[in-house]
């Protein structure tokens, strides 16, 4: 198998697998019309829909038998790189795994490189049967100096949250001497440990309380599984538990074709609802369960009909798992207010306050964030926000945000917050400066 870096120059004939999204496939996507015009097969992203994935799968295999040239893009499940007819594989050195970064508490998904071990096993995939060729869309310097040899294991570059409350539920207490297989770093490991404290699921000991125990019945995010706690006292368990299930799909609800953007960017406008995006997920699941969870509905309003499924599967699964915490399931679907507050009861350590210089900034660590621009609060810019994530790609933006009241995070976290540090101050009057009396101000001679 050859290998070529951007600076090489060659040509090759044969069925091509793309390991490429972004700008770096779009370069391609054009290069490709020009030569090609005919054989161009157009690139999904990588949650492109079941139906088609198998008619661009079956696209590629009849023009591989004409030994024609043809692109696609690398999906997750990666069975496309499993085509037997495939001798040429084009990859780019982004995006790589997600690391959580603890001291900021932000994911910087899809801005890290991959690593070197990885890029041998895709080029590999290019020479299964015969002699392949890789193209790299980045130097060879690049490849030796600026990629790191191994993969990172994911202990160590993800928030261990829901790791350290499964530990604790197994009766393991002394985390911090364990006998991991790669130990991860410690200050990950005290963030966990900090925030499972604040949401209650730990004492001041370090042990884990009753409440710990219920949460970690459940397969998700701590503070996702004290969300679901908490809407029972505000009698909105059911619509907790589709969102729920929408945020565990990783942002890949709505897809945006490069040809009809206008169309899917109004058809996402369309579900928008007063609230914020939490609002806005529930509001799709419901929409979509009302047509009887219909693939064309999927298709009309530019949403992953595979992400609605799994998460469809993951709501079944959870609202399983209530009867064994001994929760009743109710629903109040038009009280909006008490769903945004059992949202914030499970993630008001992710609150962000707007400044007088028309900026976001985390209450606790004072950050500059940014919501993003797919939010259906982008316009509004509300006083105070929650967010479900920070994800740092050109920026750090808040994704999946609602508006809350101030007084909510008092009322869920009154450990956690000080009535000072939720000082609004918009309804305060400046205060009026202290006058002199006449005699002071009248001149004697």
């Amino acid at each position: 198998m050859t290998t070529y870096s951007q600076d090489s120059e060659a040509t090759v004939k044969g069925g091509i697998v793309v390991a490429a999204e972004g700008r770096a496939f779009e370069m391609l996507q054009t290069r490709g019309k020009q030569s090609k015009e005919s054989t161009e097969t157009e690139g999904k992203h990588k949650n492109v829909e079941e139906r088609e994935l198998n008619n661009t799968m079956k696209h590629i295999i009849e023009n591989s038998k004409q030994n024609e040239t043809n692109k696609l893009t690398e999906t997750m499940k990666k069975t496309k790189s499993r085509l037997v007819k495939s001798i040429i594989l084009v990859e780019e050195s982004q995006p790589g795994p997600p690391r959580f970064n603890s001291i900021s508490d932000i994911d910087t998904s899809g801005n890290c490189s991959i690593f070197q071990a990885s890029a041998n096993q895709r080029a590999g995939r290019a020479g299964r049967v015969s002699a392949g060729k890789c193209f790299r869309l980045y130097t060879a310097w690049a490849y030796k100096n600026e990629l790191e040899d191994n993969t990172i294991p994911e202990i160590q570059r993800t928030n261990l949250g829901n790791v350290v409350l499964l530990l604790k539920s197994l009766g393991i207490n002394d985390l911090i001497h364990f006998d991991f297989m790669d130990p991860p770093p410690h200050e990950t490991l005290v963030l966990a440990l900090e925030q499972l404290y604040a949401l209650g699921a730990l004492n001041h000991k370090g042990e884990l309380t009753k409440l710990g125990r219920r949460m970690a019945e459940f397969p998700v995010d701590p503070m996702l599984s004290k969300m679901i706690l908490a809407s029972e006292k505000y009698k909105c368990s059911k619509e907790i538990l589709t969102i729920t299930a929408m945020l565990s799909v990783n942002n890949s609800v709505f897809y945006r074709p490069k040809d009809k953007v206008v169309h899917a960017d109004t058809a996402r406008q369309n579900f928008f609802l007063p609230g914020g995006d939490h609002i806005t997920l529930m509001n799709v699941y419901n929409q979509w369960e009302e047509t009887g969870h219909s693939t064309q509905w999927c298709f009309e309003n530019f949403i992953q009909y595979r992400s609605m499924k799994r998460a469809r599967d993951v709501r079944d699964q959870l609202e399983g798992l209530m009867e064994r915490v001994e929760i009743e399931v109710s629903s109040n679907p038009l009280d909006t207010a008490n769903i945004r507050k059992a949202i914030t009861a499970g993630f008001f350590y992710h609150t962000a306050k707007l400044d007088k210089g028309g900026n976001y900034r985390t209450v606790k660590h004072n950050q500059t964030v940014m919501v993003h621009p797919n939010s259906s609060l982008f316009e509004d810019r509300p006083k105070w926000l929650i967010y479900h994530e920070l994800v740092f790609t050109t920026k750090e933006f808040m994704r999946q945000v609602i508006e809350i009241d101030n007084s909510w995070l008092l009322e869920v976290a009154p450990h956690y917050y000080k009535a000072k540090e939720l000082e609004d101050g918009s309804g305060k009057k400046m205060p009026k400066s202290t006058g002199k009396s006449r005699e002071e101000v009248t001149r004697t001679y």
